[in-house]
């Protein structure tokens, strides 16, 4: 079988591992174009990209896919690339561009996107931050057959994940791209012999996915501890969850909920009630957070105990709510 792989990030880059190492023929890759990444905002190649040079697989870099927009002549260069490969299907994983009617039209078998939540729960950009934010106790892969809408069509193969109290974004990402890698082989040999079974979306339980967005990152204090607790790992790596100190806008990467410690009836949102080595417990509207690792801007992620030797912090003093630039 011929296989057009379209993706662009870590996740995408291990399901095309994954099919190359299955032994399936894959005549071009589609990613995005290169962007400026890092403190000297070099242009970097995409990791799907820099996988598919490595293997020596032809790769196709354009702006948009749409023929009648704003790129037109990238768009009418992908097609000849795609018509040329003469592909039974495409495999689409966190691409970052829509896929007009015309694409989805062209392989023999269309296109099969790999989604990473239990459809129709979470279609959408982030759909992984969104699960442990809201505090699911499971996710998943959806291998699903696309068609115009988003993250619409119908399920394909579906294999499901417990979300466990230590997950954050990194790890739950990394343990679903394996297996959305290990699910997507699998539905293509399944589709190579007709094995397939195509079981459209209930319409109950849709959720979307809202892409994460920076100002999202900073602590709401008046806030519960749990949400708090899911916040920090649903945005770890990023955007990082925040909090203002001193003037000082600190990222917060691992907490934990103080289960029945004694919160002072008096103390503020935000308020700093004990700091230690193991951690800075900070009051909640309705608990007590230990905040247990920190990062400091222009420095390095510390445990509390090394942080605290360079950030002085002390009882009652109190996290604001807004972010350090915006203070006056």
């Amino acid at each position: 079988m011929r296989v057009i792989f379209a993706g662009t990030p870590e996740f995408a880059r291990v399901a095309l591992e994954r099919l190359h190492a299955a032994g399936f023929e894959i005549p071009l890759v589609l990613t995005q174009p290169d962007r400026p990444a890092g403190r000297g905002m070099k242009l970097q190649a995409s990791p799907v990209k820099q996988w598919a040079a490595g293997a020596h697989i032809p790769v196709a870099q354009p702006r948009s896919l749409r023929l009648d927009g704003k790129f037109p002549d990238d768009a009418a260069s992908a097609r000849e690339a795609i018509l040329a490969a003469k592909a039974d299907v495409m495999v689409v994983a966190a691409y970052g561009l829509i896929l007009p009617q015309w694409v989805l039209d062209t392989p023999r078998l269309g296109c099969l996107n790999i989604h990473a939540s239990l459809l129709p729960r979470w279609r959408g950009a982030a759909p992984i931050h969104r699960a442990i934010e809201a505090g699911d106790a499971e996710t998943g892969i959806t291998i699903m057959q696309m068609d115009a809408g988003l993250d619409t069509g119908d399920m394909l193969l579906v294999d499901r994940l417990p979300i466990t109290a230590q997950d954050t974004t990194a790890s739950l990402h990394d343990r679903l791209a394996e297996l959305g890698g290990r699910l997507v082989v699998e539905a293509l040999e399944l589709a190579a012999c007709g094995g397939l079974t195509a079981t459209p979306q209930p319409a109950e339980g849709v959720t979307y996915a809202h892409k994460i967005e920076k100002h999202e990152a900073m602590a709401d204090w008046t806030q519960g501890a749990a949400v708090l607790e899911r916040r920090i790992r649903a945005f770890n790596p990023f955007p990082g969850a925040a909090g203002v100190l001193a003037g000082q806008t600190l990222k917060f990467w691992r907490a934990d909920i103080l289960a029945g410690a004694a919160r002072p009836a008096d103390a503020e949102a935000g308020q700093v009630l004990a700091a230690g080595a193991q951690g800075i417990d900070i009051a909640t509207v309705d608990d007590v957070l230990r905040v247990s690792r920190l990062q400091k801007a222009g420095g390095k992620a510390l445990d509390a105990a090394d942080f605290l030797r360079g950030f002085d912090v002390r009882p009652g003093m109190v996290f604001s709510q807004a972010p350090a630039d915006q203070q006056e």
